[in-house]
């Protein structure tokens, strides 16, 4: 007899969007937002040591985050590597914590959509972020955004992504399912009220690599437990933007 996913009921919100995501930076009832950095992160930011990637781990070299929440990724980089930041963010209550928390570091905040030209110059980041972002935009703002993210690194810079990962998820099949959105491949979020698209690996890879060079990938594995739903499953993925894109070799 097969086990029936074990999904929690939650009440519809009657907020959604920037509202949403201001409502819970000011006072959180349904995400678990954290001040420490990601460990994901700082996994991917280890592999570049053991790379001894020196273009990226010099001292005073820029990141940018695209859905930077309340900035503890940029203020750890910053604190750990040296490094200056810029942030983007729909939520202004989460840009206004973040300003208060890397006080006096050398990191900029901006309000506005990820799926928006990034206040960036062409080849001046040496490192971006999108992490748990770009599953809110829809198919042309990610898009856009994956191609600012290449215009804005440097030659030799580093994309490092994580996002929500189809492939055997028991809570994104039921999503899909019960509360389908408009473009193939999304669902209306039961709770936030807000399309959101998750990818399969080999559509991840696929789009990623019309721009990057794909280095590695983790996939997380606690998404199944005795046959039922588990946590939602996710993907890192760490790309690199090819160093003959300077030189007019690569299109």
């Amino acid at each position: 007899m097969a086990v029936k996913p074990n999904f929690t009921k939650k009440k519809k919100r009657k907020v959604h969007g920037a509202t949403f995501w201001d409502t819970e930076y000011t006072n959180p009832s349904h995400l678990k937002l954290s001040t420490v950095e990601s460990g994901d992160l700082a996994k991917f930011m280890r592999f570049l040591e053991r790379q001894k990637n020196e273009l990226v781990l010099r001292q005073g070299v820029s990141a940018i985050d695209a859905g930077c929440g309340n900035g503890r990724n940029l203020i750890y980089l910053a604190r750990e590597y040296y490094m200056r930041g810029i942030g983007i963010d729909i939520s202004a209550a989460a840009i206004a914590q973040a300003r208060r928390a890397s006080e006096k570091m050398p990191i900029t905040y901006h309000v506005g959509s990820a799926g928006a030209p990034l206040p960036a110059p062409d080849n001046s980041q040496a490192l971006a972020l999108d992490m748990m972002t770009s599953h809110f935009l829809n198919k042309e703002e990610r898009t856009a955004l994956r191609d600012e993210l290449h215009r804005v690194l440097i030659p030799g810079g580093w994309l490092f992504m994580k996002t929500f990962l189809k492939d055997e998820d028991l809570h994104t099949a039921r999503l899909l399912k019960d509360h389908p959105g408009q473009e193939l491949g999304s669902y209306i979020h039961p709770v936030m009220g807000v399309a959101e698209f998750v990818y399969s690996e080999d559509e991840l890879v696929s789009f990623l690599s019309e721009k990057f060079i794909v280095r590695k990938i983790y996939r997380s594995h606690r998404h199944a437990v005795k046959g039922g739903a588990g946590k939602r499953r996710t993907i890192s993925i760490y790309v690199e933007k090819d160093y003959g894109v300077a030189r007019g070799e690569v299109s």
